[in-house]
């Protein structure tokens, strides 16, 4: 594969990127701009932090680029720094300078004494943090203690309200963590604030897009076959989780036909392990009679299209907001409350537990099925299909 040549960016470029990242943009979403990945546009931002460096401006006293190129000009026609100085409306002593600080009166160059300038000017000013280490210090050790920089700079002018010299504003705290060519905090200290990223991010960034929060590639319940919706037909389930304390969870599953019910343990919410737990449950089951899943918009079931890849069963997801479109599964999860009250621990119980839970609530007789039992119902399935 041939390898993109590298890109170097202008400075007009440079101030676009600054501006789109001041707007909140992502750094994928820049580098589109220029076709390129966000790690060519992240070496740009990241040089001063993701802090935008101040943009340099002339002293109005200063020569610019016509003047020295009109002293270039007066110099190859002999002229002397006198008439120079009293062409340009300046003192002789300026002229002077300028002429021997750039190679003298038989090498000076314009361009040159106008690149040179800019590099000498290049000084900024010492950071407070630098200046003053005990200051640094202070700000440093109550860092560590998981200070907010803003609460370091009140707590600074309310401790020494007299004294300047333990003044500090809170934004050039964050500058000082940011931007390391300061030298002024240790980059370890960012490990400590809230939010430990290595850039400064806009107050408008969100890693938020139009997709953010839903699960893509959906198929609505809308689409469902219409013997699934009357219950004609079975192998068609309805799922979702059951939470109990310090967000554990199972997830539950109904047979809309039998009001046969399945617990899964799952370790955790992610979709990896939801889709892994449910896709091993699936296995255990004759094909004829897991056909179809209906599901809530929950996060977990984003990996959908892996458990439909990996089982060969459809999943329908539920209109936003509308769990009554899965009824059997809310109602199920409400008989399950019997046994699982709201605010239990219910990490601890092991998968032959769930099991047993999960029999007890299928030998139970149903109004709806003519006071049959799920498990009834479900065996007579079983049995034809066998």
């Amino acid at each position: 594969m041939k390898q993109r040549p590298r890109i170097y960016y202008s400075e007009s470029q440079k101030a676009l990127m600054w501006e789109r990242w001041k707007k909140g943009e992502s750094l994928q979403q820049i580098a589109q701009l220029f076709d390129r990945n966000h790690s060519s546009v992240s070496g740009v931002l990241a040089e001063t932090g993701g802090i935008r460096p101040p943009q340099r401006c002339r002293s109005p006293i200063a020569l610019t680029l016509s003047e020295r190129e009109e002293i270039s000009r007066a110099l190859a026609a002999g002229q002397s720094i006198r008439s120079i100085a009293c062409q340009l409306g300046c003192a002789p002593s300026t002229i002077s300078r300028e002429i021997q600080r750039n190679g003298g009166q038989g090498c000076y160059r314009a361009t040159q004494a106008e690149q040179a300038a800019w590099d000498r000017a290049c000084r900024p000013k010492t950071c407070k943090l630098v200046e003053k280490r005990r200051l640094a210090n202070i700000v440093a050790r109550k860092l560590q203690y998981q200070w907010a920089p803003q609460q370091i700079a009140g707590w600074l002018k309310h401790t020494y309200p007299c004294d300047k010299d333990y003044h500090v504003p809170h934004e050039t705290i964050y500058r000082s963590l940011f931007i390391q060519a300061r030298g002024a905090l240790k980059k370890e200290l960012l490990q400590h604030l809230r939010r430990t990223r290595v850039m400064r991010r806009s107050r408008h960034h969100t890693q938020k897009t139009g997709n953010h929060g839903k699960i893509t590639n959906t198929v609505s319940i809308s689409e469902r076959p219409a013997s699934v919706e009357d219950r004609a037909v079975p192998g068609h389930w309805e799922g979702d989780l059951l939470f109990g304390s310090l967000n554990n969870q199972i997830a539950t599953l109904v047979e809309r036909q039998t009001r046969y019910v399945m617990l899964v343990k799952v370790a955790r919410s992610d979709t990896e392990t939801v889709i892994n737990a449910l896709i091993k449950n699936a296995r255990k089951r004759p094909q004829e009679l897991y056909k179809s899943l209906t599901w809530d918009r929950g996060h977990e079931m984003a990996d959908h299209k892996r458990f439909t890849l990996a089982t060969d069963i459809s999943v329908y997801f539920c209109d936003p907001h509308s769990p009554w479109q899965r009824g059997s599964n809310e109602n199920t999860n409400g008989l399950l409350r019997q046994y699982f009250p709201k605010g239990i621990d219910i990490s601890h119980y092991s998968q032959a537990q769930l099991n047993a839970i999960a029999r007890k609530l299928n030998e139970r007789p149903r109004k709806t099925l003519d006071y049959e039992t799920p498990a009834e119902r479900f065996s007579q399935l079983v049995a034809s299909t066998g």
